[in-house]
């Protein structure tokens, strides 16, 4: 690869991953070209040799952020069993996750984004779901198959909430009650 080819691949990837981390942050409308272009240290007229519109972007940031805000998971998920569900659930309902939903899991920051995105994104957030959903699975063996569905449900909606609340002592409340109730329960289902 050519000295110029690389120096793009690298402005590439250095756009998409600056955009994977905004819109994280921020979500999907937080995604200016202009704001991302300064930001990525490129032009704003760059943006164009690099993807053929706003929508190519999107899609590729998405994939990018659903990829690297599931790299906690899966380095917990290789303790295997229940010592990586509780490492999953701790790490995931943790103050850490909650307050740098940047460097987090894009499934908790984007759902109500990705409703309304681009089908290429839709798709993407989905595969990435039905992941967690058959590592979840994996992880709880012996268990109800709906079980893995749930999990993944609490999760989520247990740090999206914790986001939310302008009351940073319910937010911690959020998460460690919940965090205790998933601990609980696969316990349960563990002597089960």
């Amino acid at each position: 690869m050519g000295s110029s080819q690389a120096d793009k691949a690298a402005s590439h990837e250095r756009i998409v991953k600056t955009a994977s981390r905004r819109m994280r942050r921020g979500g999907i409308d937080s995604v200016s070209v202009a704001e991302l272009m300064n930001e990525a240290g490129l032009t704003h007229g760059g943006f164009y040799r690099h993807f053929g519109s706003r929508d190519d972007l999107v899609a590729e940031a998405i994939d990018t952020a659903l990829v690297q805000g599931s790299e906690r998971i899966q380095a917990a998920a290789k303790l295997g069993g229940p010592p990586a569900l509780a490492a999953i659930i701790d790490g995931y309902l943790s103050p850490l996750h909650r307050d740098k939903p940047e460097t987090g899991c894009a499934v908790a920051a984007l759902p109500t984004d990705i409703a309304h995105a681009d089908p290429r994104a839709r798709t993407a957030y989905s595969r990435q779901v039905r992941r967690y959903i058959e590592l979840l699975a994996e992880l709880t063996p012996g268990c109800d198959p709906d079980e893995a569905h749930l999990i993944l449900a609490t999760l989520v909606g247990a740090l999206v909430l914790a986001r939310a609340v302008d009351d940073r002592g319910l937010s911690d409340e959020i998460l460690a009650n919940v965090a205790r109730a998933l601990h609980r329960q696969v316990e349960h289902a563990d002597q089960a």
